[in-house]
């Protein structure tokens, strides 16, 4: 092949790259690229220049969500060299803001993920600050209440959640003022700058030794000492679990917390239960998508239990099914905004309990008045959490999507998202925590059984007080972004101004912001006509994958009991027409 300029900057760009990279598992692997793109088979040659290119056409960027990608070589992929630079980073930032700081390290079981956070033990160690790992491959929560038990100045999170096996990723969270939260504007931007100054790796030096490894008596048992201090002693404790923790790291803390907290052990999906990074047995470990939980179903027919829990590899999610003697698998998933519904109610009702303290409380905890504190929740969530907060006197916060916003309400109590997120403690945890919220639902369903009734009739009785608040996602994943920006683009120059037989009463452009949200690429419907109290659609980008997302809710007047299958029935139609309409709106 004949070099231009521009592939000979490529090709010089890689082999700089190559000569740095410290991983000998991605330097074989990018060896293996060049020789390809110098070599004699032309059709290999064209696909290995285009992989080059892909892999060096930026730098994997550092946001709010902080890093995350598909593992390999070069810099638009998670490797050991783009994480030393992100460590690099990120301890300039917060040795300025907190010099010989402690930075709390916490890393899952996904291919790299021990490499990743004791390369960032090196590089927080030999920047000054103070290193501590967590004592192995643990949940997200148990970092995130971490930082808050050991007044970290940062903690960091090698996890990419519920992605694909081929993903890693780089979550962090900061402490002092903004209590062991993940990063928002301007951190992550301040984060950033200090990693885009980082000129070459061989500027970065990496400490041998000098960092702590941390005990599971210094950090998950007081953990679990505060999960399980959550469920009222002596309560109803009959309930019989069938769990998954999806090939994940949650299966011995979530069986740790049931079994303090005295529930009887859960039957475990055996195929399952043990952390593997390739994720055998699903093809995206995320427990919404279909098929995720069918191994759990298959165990639940086994055993009869009387709800299923899953948790997502790192243990943040939580997802709930119950008997449905209409479904195919004999169990319904319960949808994120039933699950937060549900966790709200019982937060309204159960007694206050002495909870273990955490060394480092919270300078706006909540106080111990049942009635303090504040509710939250997202825009695309279900505006129920609203209704049950008002009805008990309870404040109300939405913000926009993910826990790094919800987490930053005002006397937070309790907050939760639909996709399956719930911060049940945020005095200890202050993100998203499926082990915690698992114990509190289980409490909720073993009081609900010893009165003879389920979360279902909890539901219903929801529905009766509050109106039938149904939701649903349309989502569209992509190969090319711009089909994205083409379909935002398209819904802001030609709004539509009706969907489902309902009138679009107001369309906000989220992206202008206001005075309760930042500005988000975004856009938001409200909606009323016949039949319905109120209806709602966002459209937004994903943050973390390729998809348009398109979050749907109509809220149906219920007068009986006896009218509740009329209303679903209604419901049902209305967001399906929802979909397509909405569909034909944004040409997707």
């Amino acid at each position: 092949m004949t070099l231009t300029p521009d592939t000979a900057d490529l090709l010089a760009r890689a082999r700089t790259w190559l000569a740095e990279d410290p991983d000998p598992d991605t330097r074989a692997e990018l060896a293996d690229l060049l020789a390809s793109a110098e070599g004699p088979a032309e059709e290999q040659q064209c696909a290995a220049w285009s992989e080059l290119a892909e892999r060096f056409a930026g730098t994997l960027q550092f946001g709010t969500a902080g890093l995350r990608g598909e593992m390999g070589a070069g810099p638009m992929r998670m490797n050991r060299a783009v994480v030393i630079r992100a460590a690099a980073g990120l301890a300039a930032y917060v040795g300025k803001r907190t010099p010989g700081g402690l930075v709390v390290i916490g890393y899952d079981a996904r291919h790299k993920s021990h490499d990743f956070a004791r390369d960032t033990a090196a590089v927080v160690t030999a920047a000054g600050l103070r290193a501590a790992l967590l004592p192995g491959p643990l949940p997200t929560p148990v970092l995130a209440y971490a930082v808050r038990q050991l007044d970290a100045a940062a903690g960091v999170m090698v996890t990419a959640s519920h992605n694909p096996p081929r993903d890693n990723g780089y979550k962090v969270y900061l402490g002092g003022e903004l209590e062991g939260a993940q990063i928002v504007p301007p951190h992550d931007a301040g984060i950033a700058a200090e990693i885009d100054a980082v000129a070459s790796l061989a500027d970065v030096p990496l400490a041998a030794d000098g960092w702590e490894v941390l005990t599971a008596d210094a950090v998950l048992d007081p953990y679990l000492s505060r999960a399980a201090g959550l469920v009222v002693p002596g309560g109803p404790r009959d309930l019989s679990v069938v769990y998954t923790p999806m090939h994940g790291v949650g299966r011995d803390t979530f069986l740790a917390a049931f079994e303090r907290a005295g529930f009887p052990a859960p039957g475990i999906v055996a195929a399952q239960a043990d952390p593997d990074p390739d994720f055998p047995t699903v093809g995206f470990p995320n427990p919404e998508e279909p098929g995720a939980m069918d191994l759990a179903f298959e165990a639940a027919a086994a055993l009869g239990p009387d709800i299923v829990i899953a948790n997502d590899p790192d243990a943040d999610r939580l997802a709930v099914a119950v008997p449905d003697a209409g479904t195919a698998s004999g169990w319904r998933m319960l949808r994120g905004d039933e699950v937060g519904a549900l966790l709200a109610a019982h937060i309204v009702n159960k007694p206050a309990v002495n909870k273990p303290a955490v060394d480092k409380p919270a300078a706006d905890r909540a106080t111990a008045d049942p009635a303090a504190g504040t509710f939250a929740t997202t825009i695309v969530s279900s505006s129920l959490l609203s209704r049950i907060a008002a009805a008990a006197g309870i404040g109300y916060a939405e913000t926009l999507t993910g826990f790094k916003w919800i987490s930053r309400a005002p006397g937070l109590r309790y907050g939760y998202e639909e996709a399956l997120g719930y911060c049940v403690d945020p005095d200890a945890v202050r993100d998203k925590d499926g082990i915690s919220a698992a114990l509190l639902l289980a409490e909720l369903a073993a009081g609900l059984k010893a009165a003879g009734r389920t979360l279902g009739d909890l539901l219903d009785e929801l529905a009766l007080g509050h109106g039938l608040h149904a939701t649903d996602q349309l989502a569209v994943r992509v190969a090319d972004l711009r089909l994205i920006a083409d379909a935002m683009a398209r819904l802001r120059e030609q709004p539509p101004t009706a969907l489902a037989g309902l009138r679009v009463d107001s369309a906000d452009d989220l992206e202008q912001g206001s005075a309760d949200l930042p500005p988000t690429d975004g856009l938001r419907y409200r909606l009323s006509g016949a039949g319905v109290d109120s209806a709602r659609v966002v459209v937004r980008p994903s943050g973390t994958e390729p998809k348009l997302k398109c979050y749907l809710e109509v809220v149906v007047p219920v007068g009986s009991a006896d009218a509740l299958a009329g209303a679903r029935t209604t419901a049902a139609g209305l967001l399906a027409a929802l979909k397509r309409d909405l569909s034909a709106a944004a040409g997707i």
